[in-house]
């Protein structure tokens, strides 16, 4: 009697396939935001990359509304040196409209790099609590599953009278395919959490120094004036 994959699948109860089914699913869902999320980074490091010495330029020679304007163009929306640039210049110039001092001036740019990189932040983490959930959860529906290839075998020890193999084998192979996907999801799952994580570090710490920069900027600016 051939016993593969396919012969496994039919030999399955119900339940057991509903739990393959969803794990597989939620593989592809973390494939799927693994991969967007790469992406994304990506983007966010070849605009900023294009973007830097542009703005560095400008910013040296004091055109300060033209480097705004840079930052804020549509092409460069999804780099995070454009958007935490962008804030800080945005707000100096507001404050300065307002009749704000200079070191107001610079109070204010500050809070508005650190909320511009916040909010970035939260749009880059998009999708990784998912990615972390399934990869908590997938053992404990991998497990779910086990124990309901657990319960087939008994029952199917009980229909035929015997504890033999092959009363048992169905319901068994059932459990162990269950804890198998359960545990490969979820290593899966954490591989690519990690991945993701250490990426959105990386970008993050990348933003904290645009956004000293900025500010550097802009007290050396102060000084020049005084």
């Amino acid at each position: 009697m051939q016993f593969g994959l396919i012969e496994m699948w039919y030999a399955m109860g119900y339940v057991a396939k509903f739990v393959a089914i969803l794990l597989i699913s939620l593989s592809i869902i973390t494939l799927y935001l693994f991969v967007e999320r790469l992406i994304v980074f990506a983007r966010a490091k070849s605009k900023s990359k294009q973007l830097a010495p542009k703005l560095a330029e400008l910013m040296k020679a004091g055109k300060i509304q033209e480097a705004l304007t840079l930052a804020g163009k549509k092409e460069y929306r999804g780099s995070h040196l454009g958007r935490i640039t962008a804030a800080g210049i945005k707000e100096f110039i507001e404050g300065g409209e307002a009749g704000l001092p200079l070191e107001g001036q610079i109070e204010t740019a500050a809070r508005g790099c650190d909320r511009a990189s916040n909010i970035y932040m939260q749009e880059l983490k998009k999708g990784l609590p998912i990615v972390a959930t399934v990869a908590v959860s997938s053992p404990f529906i991998g497990l779910f599953g086990t124990i309901a290839g657990i319960i087939n075998a008994f029952r199917g020890m009980a229909l035929t009278g015997s504890g033999g193999i092959g009363a048992v084998a169905g319901g068994i192979s059932e459990a162990l395919i269950t804890t198998a996907f359960g545990i490969g999801v979820a290593i899966i799952a954490l591989w690519c959490y990690n991945v993701l994580n250490s990426r959105t570090e990386v970008l993050d710490a990348e933003m904290q120094n645009a956004s000293s920069e900025v500010i550097d900027f802009f007290v050396r600016k102060s000084m020049g004036t005084r």
